[in-house]
């Protein structure tokens, strides 16, 4: 199993020497099926269940697929949604009606809270493949109209190759792309756009961005960051501030 991870490298150990002795054990094709249909909705928040790849379904007939849903839905481990302007019926865990049921009032659910806190203050780097970024919700949902643009022609990329949308609050307010040179341990942000440009002049984003960027060079152990790029003077000289070693400023 895997063990930890050293930067983006995979450390592995014998599996009782990682998980405790009451999860090594066998599953039944039931209850497997059930855990992984659970887990691909867990990770698209809100799916469909109707995918042809070979994901939850592991290879069974789509009639089981439709039988194992429908006693996951008996159960309550899933529930069907209607989601305004979307014709078909998507499906969320269970447990998460509470949290949907804050949503539609328009409340910001109190387990998505930063601990300690009453707001949502965190800036949060969106990965390119993440359901909110790169299927289509990010447009619909937000109007930020995205496209992971690793495998289009240098040329026809307007963003750059490896751009991240960013997320504060309920919103996505930003995109940037970035490296990390291993050479000189720095981690370079290439690119930085503001969908609002007012945020430029906002002390409570810029410090919320700051703390986003030293938890992600953080991550990828980077010592210095360069963030010279970053044209607002204000979100430039917060994240200067807040990451211990810089360059290019």
């Amino acid at each position: 199993m895997t063990h930890h991870r050293e930067n983006f490298e995979r450390v592995y150990a014998l599996a009782e020497a990682v998980a405790p002795a009451h999860l090594i054990c066998q599953s039944d094709e039931a209850a497997a099926d059930r855990f992984l249909i659970q887990k691909e909705v867990s990770f698209a928040g809100l799916a469909r269940l109707n995918r042809t790849a070979d994901a939850f379904h592991r290879g069974i007939p789509f009639s089981k697929a439709k039988q194992l849903s429908h006693a996951l839905l008996v159960d309550g481990d899933l529930i069907e949604v209607q989601v305004e302007g979307w014709k078909a019926v998507h499906y969320a865990l269970g447990p998460d009606a509470a949290i949907l049921e804050d949503l539609s009032a328009g409340r910001v659910p109190e387990s998505w809270m930063p601990l300690g806190t009453t707001t949502m203050d965190e800036v949060v780097f969106l990965a390119p493949l993440d359901p909110v970024s790169a299927r289509g919700r990010a447009k619909v949902l937000f109007g930020f109209d995205y496209a992971w643009e690793v495998y289009k022609p240098e040329p026809q990329r307007k963003f750059g190759y490896y751009a991240l949308p960013v997320l504060w609050g309920d919103r996505l307010v930003a995109r940037f792309d970035s490296k990390f040179d291993r050479a000189t341990s720095t981690y370079v942000v290439l690119g930085f756009w503001l969908e609002d440009h007012r945020l430029a002049d906002d002390t409570a984003f810029a410090e919320a961005l700051a703390t986003g960027f030293l938890r992600f060079a953080r991550f990828l152990g980077a010592t210095k960051l360069d963030a010279a790029v970053i044209n607002e003077p204000l979100l430039r000289r917060c994240i200067v501030a807040r990451t211990l070693v810089t360059a290019g400023d």
